[in-house]
C-alpha cells in the first residue's frame, strides 16, 4: 500500500509520497481522479500530482507527472478537498506558523482543479484573514516524463524529459505529442531547467491573491477518439427521489462519471459538430479508449435512457468488425475487437498488445444482443437495417471461428504467444481455475460466453425475421442444439447439489470452481427454472454473496483471495447483471440482496464504485477494502446504477411489439420513490412507486403498459 512521507526540505514542505519499487502497478485507492476523456487527472487526496500514478494525461500519454505547491519555509497543511464533479476538484490547505496570532489558521490556501480534453487548469488562491501583513514566496514544481500509459501501469517510469522556456510558459515534447504549461499572470521567476514558478506574494489582511495555470496537451497527428461535446449527451439524464438516499446519489454520480467517459469515433463523419457517433471508454486511467466489451455492456446497461449511445457503440464496433484472418492481431472475419491504442503495448517481453487487437471470446455475441435489445428498446428500424449485414457476419463468425474445436462450444485460445491468456471478461491469467486450484489449460470454453452465444443466437433470428431475411430458423435450432450440449457437458455436482462448470478446459473437462458466472447465466433463456432456481440458491450463499456483492470465487475455493482480480475480489458490474438475471428469471428475492450489498458499498466509495473492490465482506468490515489499483471511474461499473434500478423496477420494453412493462420487483425497499425522464421508443417515461409497491407509470404514447 502506498504511505505519504514528510519531507524534511523546508523549501518543499508538502506530502510526498513513499518510492514504490519499480515494476509494480501504482495503486489508486486513495487518488483523486477528475477526468473529460480523453484527458484525465491523477492526484494525492490534497491535490498534488507527485509520484506514482500522478499525473495530467492526454490520449494515453502523461502530460504533467508532478505540479506540486509549496511555500518557502512555511508547511502546507490539508485540511480538506477532493472532488466537485466528474471533471472539477477543489482542495484547501492551510499556510501553518504564517500570519497567526492566536491559535486559529490566519493565511489559507484554495486549489481548484477543472479537466477539459487536452487541457488542465488549476488555480491557486491564497487569501490572508489574519490581522498581519504577509510576505511570502510559493513555487510550482512542474515535471513530466511523457510516458505512455502501459508504462505507468507497469510500474515502469522514464526519466523526466527538460523542459524548455517557450513564451513565458515551459514546454515539453517529444514523439509527436507536445505540453505546455502557461501562468497567468506570469510568475516572477520560471527556471526551465528544474521546472519551477516562483511567485513573490505581500497580503494585507483581508487580501487575497491568485493565479491560473493552464496545461494544454496535443498529439501532432490529433485525438485518436475525441472528447464528445458537453451539449450532446447521447441519453436522458433521469432524476431519481427515494426514501434511500444513497441510491440517488449513487446514480447521480454514475451518470455524471459516465457523461465524462464519452468518446466519439472520427471515423462516422462531422466530429467538429458534434454529431459523430458516440461510446463510452471503458474507465479511468487505464482504458480510457474503445472496449469492445465493456463498451457494449455499458451501453446495454444504459438502455432504459435512450437507444443513441447503442447506436453509436454498434456502428463504431462495426466499423471495425474483423474482414480477414491475422493471427498477429487474433482478427477474424465478423468478430467484434478488444481494444483500440495509439500504439503497440508492450508490457513486458512476453506481454504485448497490438494497437487494434481482437483477443475476446464474449465481444461479438454481446454485439448482437446489444443490437437485438436496442431494437426493442426503441432503436429505429432504418438504422437496425443497416446493421444487419454485420449481424450476419456476427453469427457466423460464432459458428465458424468461435467454435475453433468443432463441439459446438466458443472458446479461445492466444494463438500469438503475446496476448491475453484468457479472453473473457476474467482475462487475468489466473481466473479460469479447477476447484483445487489447479489452471485450466487452453482452449477454453467459459460457461457464461455459451449464454451469451444462446442469447445472441436467438436475438440474431428474431431480427433476421423481423427484417425480412433468411436464416431465423437455422440460428433458434443452433442456440436450442447449444443448450442441450451445455446441459450434458457443463453440469457437474459436489455437496451442495448441482451446479454448471466455469468452463470446459482443453481436453473438454469441467472446471469445477464455483464463481460469480453463474449470474451471467440467469435471464438468458439457456436455462430452465429448476436450474436457474439452483443457481438463485448458489448466488445467495455467502461463500459467492460478501454482502457487499458477489465475489468473482467462492471464498471456500483453493486459491481464492479477496484482493485476487478475478479470484475474490467483488466487480459491481458483476453482480448487477445477476441482480437483472436473477430478476428475468424470476427470482427477485434472491436480487434484492445483492443490490443491497452493492448500494451499501457504493456509499462507501462516495457513490462513485470502482472497477472491483476487495471481497472480505462485510462479515469482516462494514466498509469494503479497495482494491488498490482499480479503475474509478470505470464505465460498466458506474452503468451498473441504471441497470439495478432497472432490474428493481421490473423494466423492460419491446417497442416494436407496442409494450413497456413496469412491474415493481424489489422497488418498494426504496420506496417511496420516484423516477422521471426515462427515455422509451423515442418518448419519456416517469415512475412512482409507493412504500407498499405501488406503482404509477407514466408511459410514451403509442406504448401499451405492462405490469406483469
Amino acid at each position: 500500500m502506498d504511505t505519504t512521507v514528510k519531507t524534511q526540505d523546508t523549501n518543499d514542505s508538502v506530502t510526498a509520497p513513499a518510492p514504490v519499487a519499480e515494476g509494480l502497478q501504482p495503486f489508486l485507492h486513495d487518488a483523486v481522479v477528475t477526468l473529460c476523456a480523453p484527458s484525465l487527472v491523477i492526484s494525492h487526496a490534497d491535490g498534488q500530482l507527485d509520484g506514482g500514478a500522478d499525473g495530467f494525461y492526454h490520449g494515453d500519454r502523461r502530460a504533467l507527472a508532478r505540479l506540486a505547491v509549496s511555500v518557502e519555509g512555511i508547511a502546507l497543511t490539508p485540511v480538506g478537498g477532493g472532488l466537485e464533479g466528474a471533471d472539477r476538484a477543489d482542495f484547501r490547505a492551510v499556510l501553518r506558523g504564517l500570519g497567526e496570532v492566536t491559535a486559529d489558521p490566519a493565511v489559507a490556501l484554495r486549489r481548484r482543479r477543472t479537466v477539459s480534453s487536452g487541457r488542465l487548469e488549476e488555480t491557486f488562491e491564497v487569501s490572508n484573514s489574519g490581522t498581519r501583513h504577509v510576505r511570502f514566496r510559493l513555487w510550482v514544481q512542474a515535471a513530466t516524463d511523457l510516458a505512455s500509459m502501459e508504462r505507468v501501469k507497469s510500474g515502469h517510469g522514464l526519466e523526466d524529459v527538460p523542459a524548455e522556456a517557450v513564451a513565458g510558459a515551459l514546454g515539453w515534447s517529444r514523439d509527436g505529442f507536445a505540453v505546455r504549461l502557461l501562468s497567468t499572470p506570469a510568475p516572477h521567476a520560471l527556471e526551465a531547467t528544474v521546472g519551477r514558478l516562483s511567485y513573490d506574494v505581500e497580503l494585507a489582511p483581508g487580501q487575497s491573491w491568485s493565479a491560473r495555470l493552464a496545461c494544454t496537451a496535443t498529439h501532432d497527428d490529433g485525438d485518436q477518439f475525441p472528447a464528445a461535446p458537453a451539449d450532446q449527451v447521447p441519453w436522458r439524464t433521469p432524476v431519481l427521489r427515494s426514501a434511500d438516499r444513497r441510491f440517488d446519489r449513487w446514480l447521480g454520480q454514475s451518470l455524471a462519471d459516465l457523461d465524462r467517459l464519452r468518446l466519439m469515433d472520427p471515423q462516422s463523419g462531422d466530429t467538429a459538430g458534434g454529431r459523430a457517433d458516440q461510446f463510452l471508454a471503458a474507465g479511468a486511467p487505464w482504458f480510457l479508449t474503445l472496449f469492445g466489451r465493456d463498451s457494449i455492456w455499458a451501453a446495454r446497461m444504459m438502455l432504459p435512457l435512450g437507444t443513441d449511445l447503442a447506436a453509436g457503440t454498434l456502428r463504431t464496433l462495426a466499423r471495425r468488425q474483423g474482414g480477414g484472418s491475422d493471427p498477429a492481431t487474433e482478427e477474424q472475419p465478423g468478430k467484434i475487437l478488444h481494444e483500440v491504442r495509439r500504439a503497440t503495448q508492450e508490457f513486458t517481453d512476453t506481454f504485448a498488445l497490438p494497437p487494434v487487437y481482437y483477443g475476446t471470446v464474449d465481444a461479438t455475441p454481446l454485439w448482437l444482443t446489444l443490437l437485438h435489445d436496442a431494437w426493442r428498446w426503441g432503436l429505429a428500424a432504418e438504422e437496425v437495417e443497416q446493421l444487419m449485414p454485420h449481424a450476419e457476419s456476427a453469427l457466423c463468425w460464432m459458428r465458424d471461428h468461435g467454435d475453433a474445436g468443432g463441439d459446438g462450444f466458443l472458446k479461445y485460445v492466444d494463438h500469438t504467444g503475446r496476448g491475453l491468456a484468457n479472453q473473457g471478461w476474467k482475462d487475468s491469467g489466473d481466473s479460469i481455475r479447477h476447484r483445487d486450484g489447479r489452471l485450466a489449460a487452453p482452449p477454453i470454453a467459459l460457461c457464461e460466453v455459451q449464454a451469451y452465444a444462446y442469447e445472441a443466437a436467438r436475438g440474431g433470428a428474431a431480427l433476421l425475421r423481423a427484417f425480412g431475411r433468411r436464416g431465423a430458423d437455422e440460428w433458434e435450432e443452433w442456440a436450442e442444439h447449444l443448450a442441450a450440449r451445455f446441459r450434458e457437458r457443463f453440469w457437474v455436482e459436489d455437496a451442495q447439489g448441482p451446479y454448471p462448470a466455469l468452463a470446459l478446459d482443453r481436453n473438454g473437462r469441467p472446471v469445477d470452481a464455483v464463481t460469480s458466472g453463474f449470474g451471467h447465466l440467469l435471464g438468458t433463456g439457456l436455462l430452465n427454472r429448476e436450474e436457474s432456481a439452483l443457481l438463485a440458491a448458489r448466488l445467495s450463499a455467502p461463500v459467492l454473496d460478501s454482502g457487499h456483492g458477489l465475489r468473482t470465487l467462492s471464498s471456500d475455493s483453493v486459491g481464492f483471495n479477496p484482493y485476487g482480480y478475478h479470484i475474490g475480489s467483488i466487480w459491481p458490474h458483476d453482480t448487477a447483471i445477476a441482480v437483472h438475471g436473477l430478476v428475468r428469471a424470476g427470482f427477485p428475492e434472491a436480487a434484492a440482496p445483492l443490490a443491497a450489498g452493492l448500494l451499501t458499498a457504493s456509499a462507501s466509495f462516495d457513490a462513485r464504485l470502482p472497477e472491483l473492490f476487495a471481497g472480505h465482506g462485510c462479515g469482516a468490515a462494514a466498509r469494503p477494502a479497495p482494491y488498490p489499483a482499480s479503475c474509478r471511474p470505470q464505465a460498466w461499473a458506474a452503468a451498473s446504477s441504471v441497470l439495478v434500478l432497472q432490474s428493481a423496477l421490473g423494466l423492460d420494453a419491446d417497442v416494436p411489439g407496442g409494450t413497456v412493462t413496469v412491474a415493481p420487483t424489489f422497488a418498494c425497499e426504496y420506496g417511496p420513490l420516484t423516477l422521471t425522464g426515462l427515455h422509451v421508443g423515442g418518448g419519456r417515461l416517469d415512475v412512482t412507486v409507493a412504500a407498499d409497491g405501488t406503482a404509477n407509470v407514466t408511459a410514451p404514447k403509442g406504448l401499451t403498459l405492462l405490469t406483469e
